[in-house]
């Protein structure tokens, strides 16, 4: 089981903070998790985490898309940080 983290904007779209899930065994890192909720889940979901940019952390360290993911992560999901 891992546990998904959603945070500003996220939260809002998607409609929920945190959840749980059970690690699917074909999915081995960020990316291919990532493509999994955009492929299970609906429209909202790809639109929110196909965004450009998106920032994610796995176990409070943020990462890249190869980071691997295991049972028992936290993996969290962050919109694009925009500044001036």
């Amino acid at each position: 089981m891992i546990t998904l983290v959603y945070f500003a904007s996220f939260r809002e779209k998607l409609g929920q903070d945190r959840e749980q899930m059970n690690l699917p065994e074909a999915v081995t890192n960020v990316g291919e998790l990532t493509a999994h909720l955009v492929a299970d889940r609906d429209a909202v979901w790809a639109e929110t985490l196909q965004a450009a940019n998106v920032l994610v952390a796995v176990n409070q360290e943020m990462v890249e898309v190869d980071h691997p993911v295991v049972d028992g992560d936290e993996v969290a999901f962050f919109p694009p940080v925009t500044g001036g």
